[in-house]
């Protein structure tokens, strides 16, 4: 023996539920959106840290341009004396400003700047380079410096220590460090936080799925009421749900009404069988009996076919066969139909149809259930001068409506929304023939259609409504066909 086995839920370890928790789709994306953030972050702070440097190099470079122009006006007007006395004088002040004069031979002659690589001094022009400010500092500096040779193979080097660079460097790469750490810690608690939530609630859905799968098919899923994406998918299920109990109360209600409705037929054919068979009737009496059978299983028969085609209705599995159609034909080719039987029964039948009422429909389910509630009102409309029935069809905004109106006894307001029930029959109807399948069978066709029915008080009788909701194509000029059969009126 096969079935459907539900997995049992074993009770959660801490490990088991982080783990779950970083396979959620709220936590990835967290993730995702902290990558993302965390990369523009890293991407802007390195072009400040960019853009930062290059102004300070570019104030060096003004700086050590404004000493150099300074520089060559004292060489201009004295001399290289004049030159070293300068730089003398400019090296004992405080400051990042560096000089050196040095001989060819790269022998110190004046200057703040202890050594430098010979290789800077030898080449002519700016560089940036490591030197020692004075002999007992034996940490190495930066710094960004200008190369000149002077007259006589004399050097001379002006520059300026980068250290404030390096420190605003230092400071920036302290800040997108700590930024950087912070962006990520506060987005993975973040997503923690939102995986956590969003895991909780699908947790409860869960819960609620698993006993509905179990047979609690009253139960249904929570919804926060923030309308989220989860309220949404909530709602929609429990939309479904509401449907899915809907079709299950009706197929036990049809069971029951099928078991006490139908064992009535069963019964009197059954006995009218057994009748044919006991004592030595004649052949005119059994013949009667036969065609007495015969009678009872075609109503039987129509029974059940009414039911396959409410249950197929209710499936939709009719919708695919739908077609533009122009509801006011449908409503003057059925009407001519009951012409006939309507004289008969001494009543008489208008029509007022609107033209160019064109539907998106199935034709045959539309007149099927035309004729049933044609059927209807003839029989238990009035008889005689007051047996009036009305079809009429016409447009009603951007849809059609569809009305069938009687002069009978109506239908009391308490049992309207009951009578669309499969089986179900008034007290008063109970003796004329049938089984409770007319309306129900319409009110299938008009939910097949997107439509909604509607039972009034037509004051006396009942008035039958049915609008449908979209016309398929918009008529130029509608015009009304109104005609009345008569009757023995």
């Amino acid at each position: 023996m096969t079935g459907l086995a539900l997995e049992p839920v074993g009770r959660e370890t801490p490990f088991s539920r982080v783990q779950k928790l970083f396979r959620t789709t709220a936590f990835k994306l967290s993730i995702a959106y902290l990558s993302v953030f965390a990369l523009c972050a890293v991407l802007a702070l390195g072009y400040v840290a960019w853009n930062a440097r290059q102004v300070l190099d570019d104030q060096i470079v003004s700086t050590i341009d404004a000493e150099i122009n300074g520089l060559s006006e004292q060489y201009n007007a004295g001399g290289l004396r004049r030159l070293i006395s300068v730089v003398e004088r400019r090296s004992r002040e405080p400051g990042a400003s560096l000089y050196l004069v040095t001989t060819a031979a790269g022998e110190h002659v004046v200057g703040n700047v202890a050594s430098v690589p010979a290789s800077v001094l030898a080449t002519p022009g700016q560089t940036e380079t490591l030197y020692a400010r004075s002999d007992t500092d034996a940490e190495a500096h930066r710094a960004i410096v200008r190369v000149f040779t002077l007259p006589g193979g004399f050097r001379l080097l002006v520059g300026r220590d980068t250290e404030e660079r390096d420190r605003l460097r230092a400071v920036i790469g302290r800040a997108f460090t700590t930024s950087l750490a912070a962006v990520i810690l506060l987005g993975v608690i973040g997503g923690w936080l939102a995986a956590s939530r969003v895991l909780a609630r699908v947790d409860a859905m869960t819960r609620t799925t698993r006993a509905i799968m179990e047979g609690d098919l009253d139960g249904r899923l929570t919804v926060a009421g923030n309308g989220d994406e989860l309220d949404r998918l909530a709602l929609g299920l429990n939309q479904m749900l509401e449907r899915i109990g809907e079709l299950m109360r009706g197929m036990r209600e049809v069971s029951d009404n099928i078991a006490h409705d139908l064992k009535t037929p069963l019964t009197r054919l059954r006995n009218r069988a057994d009748e044919a068979l006991r004592g030595d009737a004649p052949p005119e009496a059994l013949r009667a009996a036969l065609e007495g059978v015969i009678e009872e299983g075609d109503g039987l028969i129509r029974v059940f076919n009414a039911l396959l085609m409410i249950a197929r209705l209710e499936a939709g599995s009719a919708r695919e066969i739908t077609a533009p159609l122009d509801l006011g034909a449908v409503a003057r080719s059925v009407g001519d139909l009951y012409e006939a039987l309507a004289e008969d029964q001494g009543m008489s039948l208008a029509l007022a149809v609107e033209d160019g009422l064109v539907i998106a429909g199935n034709r045959e389910l539309i007149g099927q259930a035309l004729a049933n509630l044609i059927d209807n009102a003839l029989k238990y409309g009035a008889e005689g001068a007051a047996g009036a029935i009305t079809v009429e069809a016409w447009r009603d905004g951007d849809g059609a409506r569809l009305a069938v109106s009687d002069r009978g006894p109506g239908i009391p307001e308490a049992e309207r929304g009951h009578v669309l029930d499969r089986f179900v029959r008034l007290e008063a109807a109970r003796t004329r023939p049938g089984f409770g399948l007319g309306l129900s069978l319409v009110n299938a066709v008009v939910r097949l259609h997107g439509g909604t029915l509607r039972l009034a008080d037509n004051a006396p009788g009942l008035r039958v409504e049915i609008r449908f909701p979209r016309l398929a194509a918009e008529a130029a000029a509608p015009q009304v066909t109104a005609r009345t059969q008569p009757g023995a009126a």
